[in-house]
């Protein structure tokens, strides 16, 4: 295979989600309750973040595994039809696709019924030499869901990554919380970029202070620490230390599923046009409130214009201390 040149390689979870608008309330066991509407979407986050930066007109490729079944079929048709380059994506033969049933309730966090299916044999290790070659970024997304990819199998990745000049960019997923302890300590010295959610960070860490979990985070290895808060903005801490801190958008939330790989999306953009760590902020935090204003994790995310339009009539006051 003649690998296609992509500015950024996501590597992990590729999911198909059926979302459900939100629902006035959960339904009592044995009765039913309507909805406006039910929507397959894709999902996972190397999905979503390789979708949202396609979006964006960044050139991307995606690293996983999909069932050789018609949710599979509708996600690799989904990829392909949004420019994700699906040439390391492989099928696998004894697993189905990864599904999530999303759930929404009105004014209530959402909720996940998962099936991990083919994600379980992801182990890392699928991209050769040549694509690292040509990549200025390479994502893993889902970290902490399965065993197979593991710490050390990270860590030899992006140490292949580090030999070609390439950016590393870790993100997680709570599954086994005992897991996730284990994984991070080997792959964390890795990575250049770790982009958790203060609730997987208190999980991980057992604080619930934002800037110590980015300091334990930065102490465990990772360069650069950029912790979301939901609502209440993103805090983060850079290679030098410094601290910066910004508020959320203020917006209508639908459903929040990929609103983080949103944010990631945005924040790589900046990354790849060299953007101050600020600038990141302002499109991680534009592409994070495009998402959660319709259902679906990819479906109303902004494409680069509308972004660069939004970050400029709504920029958001962050403070840094040096």
């Amino acid at each position: 295979m003649t690998p296609k040149p992509c500015d950024v390689l996501c590597v992990g979870l590729i999911v198909a989600d059926h979302v459900c608008a939100p629902i006035e309330r959960m339904p009592p066991a044995g009765t039913l309750i309507t909805t406006e509407r039910l929507e397959l979407t894709i999902g996972g986050c190397a999905s979503n973040v390789a979708v949202d930066l396609a979006k964006l007109n960044v050139t991307v490729g995606i690293s996983g595994r999909v069932g050789n079944d018609a949710l599979g079929r509708f996600v690799l048709e989904e990829l392909q039809h949004n420019h994700v380059c699906c040439d390391y994506v492989e099928l696998s033969s004894s697993s189905q696709t990864a599904a999530t049933q999303v759930v929404n309730v009105r004014g209530e966090d959402r909720r996940f019924i998962h099936s991990v299916g083919a994600n379980a044999e992801i182990t890392g290790l699928e991209l050769p030499d040549e694509a690292l070659a040509q990549a200025k970024l390479l994502y893993v997304g889902g970290f902490g869901l399965n065993a197979a990819l593991s710490g050390k199998n990270v860590a030899s990745l992006f140490r292949r990554a580090h030999e070609h000049n390439v950016t590393t960019v870790l993100d997680v997923v709570i599954g086994d919380e005992d897991r996730i302890r284990e994984l991070l300590p080997e792959a964390l010295p890795e990575t250049d970029l770790f982009l958790p959610n203060t609730d997987e960070s208190q999980i991980i860490t057992g604080l619930s202070d934002p800037w110590e979990q980015a300091a334990m985070f930065r102490r465990g290895g990772a360069k650069t620490v950029i912790v979301t808060c939901g609502k209440d903005g993103v805090v983060a801490l850079d290679s030098s230390n410094r601290r910066f801190a910004a508020p959320s958008h203020q917006v209508e939330q639908v459903d929040g599923t990929g609103g983080g790989d949103a944010f990631v999306s945005g924040f790589l953009y900046g990354m790849l046009h060299q953007a101050p760590l600020t600038d990141c902020i302002q499109y991680g935090a534009a592409m994070g409130a495009s998402c959660v204003k319709t259902a679906g994790a990819t479906t109303g995310v902004f494409r680069e214009q509308e972004m660069l339009d939004f970050v400029a009539a709504n920029p958001l006051h962050i403070q840094c201390d040096a």
